[in-house]
């Protein structure tokens, strides 16, 4: 894989150390979903394993709660 690839790809801000991961923090689990409202993977969000699976249960709380769409459809 070419090095200079890399730094094409969409690149989500990192959590900063003040921020908590939450089902109610809709602001900072938004920056994780994409624009088709799939959850980002690890590699383009640049988390690590332990953070990106509280994200991804953070996400599925929060659509379950009806705070989040499940789809992203704006036809």
């Amino acid at each position: 894989m070419n090095k200079g690839n890399r730094s094409s790809r969409r690149r989500s801000p990192s959590i900063r150390s003040d921020e908590i991961i939450d089902y109610r923090n809709i602001s900072l689990l938004r920056r994780f979903v994409g624009e088709q409202g799939r959850i980002l993977s690890r590699c383009i969000n640049r988390l690590a394993a332990k953070q990106q699976r509280s994200i991804a249960t953070a996400i599925k709380r929060a659509r379950i709660l009806a705070l989040l769409p499940f789809l992203n459809n704006d036809n």
